[in-house]
């Protein structure tokens, strides 16, 4: 999130009751010319960003705006929030840029460049991850900017950050059961997702409960119990999903 370099408003959400865009808290820059963050889009943002810059305009220090959320702005939430509005400090600007990095963003291991492992880290790339997308064949990584070549992709494991996820699409079944065995032992993944079928499955919890872990996390197959298609665009879709929903659950979710 770049940082604004002129005067800027600080615009929070204080108060959120009923279906609102946003919860308490939620925070956007503006300045005279652009905005950073978002406290939900629409009209509600439009109102916000334009009585910030009267603030701005009026070399006020601060100011509050309710926003009842109903027809007569456009929209049918039927809530309503309370904004505050100040001139915004480089503290205040420092913070904002925090929040919204460590809240929005989930660290993601890909293991595999097959044609499903392409879809899905073309799928979740300009998603909140940061994704480290790794296969140990170095054919498989040519043309691919994003993708990391590792002759030892369990290494890769080693060094991933407390609270990862992992999506494992491998060319190799064995390399598949090593990379779940070594998330597994780390015992601290967000997400373990395994490509294959039920069948795979069931081989892989036999096998990785015979040495003593706990398989009960392990998501197989990926993206959807009842959807099957197998088109790897259309799994990729499903599997950004379901990060999505594991992101949302570990970032605590946006309140109604």
């Amino acid at each position: 999130m770049p940082l604004p370099h002129t005067d800027a408003a600080l615009v929070e959400v204080v108060e959120a009751k009923g279906s609102t865009p946003r919860e308490a808290g939620a925070a956007m820059l503006v300045t005279a010319d652009g905005i950073v963050g978002t406290i939900g889009g629409g009209t509600l943002e439009w109102r916000a960003m334009r009585a910030a810059r009267a603030l701005l305009s009026r070399g006020e220090d601060e100011a509050r705006l309710r926003v009842p959320l109903g027809p007569e702005i456009g929209q049918c939430c039927g809530g309503y929030v309370t904004l505050v509005l100040r001139r915004a400090s480089e503290a205040d600007i420092e913070r904002l840029e925090a929040v919204e990095a460590r809240a929005t963003r989930l660290a993601l291991l890909l293991f595999g460049a097959g044609h499903v492992g392409r879809a899905v880290a073309r799928a979740v790339h300009p998603l909140p991850f940061d994704l480290r997308w790794i296969d140990e064949r170095p054919d498989a990584c040519t043309g691919e900017a994003l993708v990391i070549h590792a002759a030892n992709p369990l290494t890769e494991v080693e060094a991933a950050p407390a609270g990862a996820a992992y999506l494992v699409l491998t060319h190799s079944h064995a390399r598949d059961f090593e990379l779940c065995e070594a998330v597994l032992r780390r015992g601290d993944a967000a997400y373990l997702g395994l490509i294959g079928s039920a069948t795979k499955r069931a081989r892989f919890v036999k096998g990785l409960e015979a040495l003593g872990l706990d398989t009960k996390e392990l998501v197989c197959p990926i993206g959807s119990a009842t959807i099957r298609d197998k088109r790897p665009a259309v799994i990729a879709a499903l599997v950004a999903a379901e990060l999505i929903a594991v992101m949302n659950k570990k970032t605590g979710g946006a309140k109604e």
